[in-house]
Order: structure tokens, then sequence, then C-alpha cells
């Protein structure tokens, strides 16, 4: 098993869902082949779209995921799917190099300038070392970076323990997915109740606003902030049972009986969500279907 980094645009060329599958063509199969049961990292490029001429990708990794198996694409010859599980998106996004450091070292080249080359390949192999110091970069807050480890990326003969399989195990608890799941999605709508507008800080200054997963942990929802909304309590209860829910216009759609008028009137007036300034940030229409179809009562 070989970590490898993934990359997709924000509005991909190819049919990737990154929080379940990843489409590639028959030319990565092999490096896929060798992720498959380890993790990758996924990575935005510049390029927004297939148009070359398009720009705004952040140019960095910015979520992780466990590779479980490869299906052939059934309407597309030679290509196939990467389908994923345990994605998480980093706290914060990692550059792909930082001053004259690279993360991938295989994109340096020896006059300290970038590799085309190796930069321009979708599927990229992906060092243990690397992949660690990317992910302690990218949830810093929840374990903290590690500065002196930067030294054993292009140390090929000898890796530290702090390279280790504890940072990978630790991602995939629940405690920890849950905290870094809530506090990407509280950020991404500012601490605000996307149904109410409401914005309530308590007297330590939090946020009362809690995360709520679209598609449920339970049912194989991701911990992708397109599969989150922010949600007061009150509202989060009644999402969770049915009572409330979305179309893929944002429009919040409301159970016929259950609900009274009182909280009715707490909806925007717009009765939309007040989503992300970022499309990508945005609930997602698959997540909010499988709400839809699932769990609303109307």
């Amino acid at each position: 098993m070989t970590k490898a980094v993934f990359i997709t645009k924000v509005d991909p060329t190819y049919d990737d869902l990154p929080e379940n599958r990843y489409h590639f063509p028959r030319t990565y199969l092999r490096q896929v082949e060798a992720a498959v049961g380890d993790w990758i990292v996924y990575y935005e490029p510049r390029r927004t779209t297939g148009d070359l001429s398009s720009r705004g990708g952040r140019q960095a990794y910015f979520a992780t995921a466990r590779v479980t198996h490869i299906v052939a694409d059934p309407t597309m010859a030679d290509h196939h799917y990467a389908l994923v599980a345990d994605y998480i998106e980093f706290d914060r996004p990692v550059p792909f190099k930082d001053g004259v450091f690279y993360y991938e070292a295989a994109l340096k080249r020896p006059d300290g300038g970038t590799s085309k080359g190796a930069f321009g390949r979708a599927v990229r192999s992906l060092g243990d070392a690397e992949y660690d110091l990317i992910l302690r970069t990218g949830f810093a807050e929840f374990i903290g970076p590690d500065a002196a480890a930067r030294t054993a990326i292009y140390d090929l003969d000898e890796e530290p323990a702090v390279f280790e399989r504890p940072i990978v195990e630790r991602i995939s608890r629940r405690p920890f997915r849950d905290a870094a799941f809530a506090k990407a999605v509280k950020t991404a709508y500012g601490d605000t109740c996307a149904v109410t507008g409401l914005q309530i800080i308590n007297g330590g200054g939090r946020s009362e606003v809690q995360a709520a997963h679209i598609r449920p942990v339970a049912h194989s929802g991701p911990d992708s902030v397109r599969n989150g909304v922010a949600l007061c309590g009150t509202v989060h209860w009644m999402f969770d049972r049915g009572l409330l829910s979305f179309d893929e216009d944002y429009r919040v759609l409301v159970a016929g009986e259950g609900v009274p008028d009182t909280v009715r009137r707490m909806i925007r007036e717009d009765g939309k969500l007040a989503v992300p300034s970022r499309p990508d940030l945005r609930p997602h229409p698959q997540f909010l279907k499988y709400h839809r179809e699932m769990f609303f009562k109307g």
C-alpha cells in the first residue's frame, strides 16, 4: 500500500465527489491500485474547471480519505472510480509549498524550482513522512505543528517515530472528527444559524450554533462541510427528526404537521438557507436529496 495525492478541481472535469469517489482514466490505474487500503490527500489546483483559463483554486491540500476499492466506470471506457471512506477536511488548507519548502519532495527541482512534469500528474505517490506532515499542518489546531519534522521529508534513509500510525488513528476517532467537522462548518457559516439567521454568543464568547450532518454519519455521511449546515439547537433537533429539510435551491421545507407557527416564523424572511459565499462550501445536492428522501416527513 502506498499513500497518494489525488487532484480534484472545484468544478471537476471528471465525475468526482471527493467525499465518496474519485474518477480517473486508466493512465493512473497502477498508482491508484497501490493506494487501495491506504490514505490519500486531495489537492485543489489553480484551475477551478477544465477551462485552461480558469483561475481561483487554492493550490492547496484540503482533505484526506482512505481508498477502499476500485470499480470500473460502466459508462466510460478505460475509466475507473476509486471509492473512499473516512473523508475529513483539514482545519486549514495546506499550500503545496511554504517559501522554499515543498510538502511533496518530488515537486522540487534540483535548482529549487517547481517540477512542472511532476506537478501536472493528477495522481502522485506520497511518502508516509510527507503525508503525516501535511496532516499535522492541516490539523495544527488539533494535532499541533511540528516544524522540526520538515527536515525528515528529504531524509530517505530514516523516518522518525513521529510519522508512525498514531496520527492516522487519531483522525479516525469519532471525537476528533466531530471536533474538526464542527469547527469547519461553524467557520463556513460564520457561527450563524443558516435557517434563522441568528448568531448567539454565550457568556464565554462561544457560539451556540451547532454543526449538523445532512446525511448522518450512521448512514455513511462524510465529515465534509458540503454535508453540513450550521443550525441552532431547536432547528437542529427538528432537522434530525425530519420536520425540516432543504431543496436544491436551499429553500427551507417544513413538514405539514408537528411544526408550530412560532417556529415557522423563525425562518429567514426569504425562506432560504443563508449559505456560505463560496460555492464549494455550500450543501451538496446529493446530500440534500438523501435527507429529503430518507428523513423528511413532508
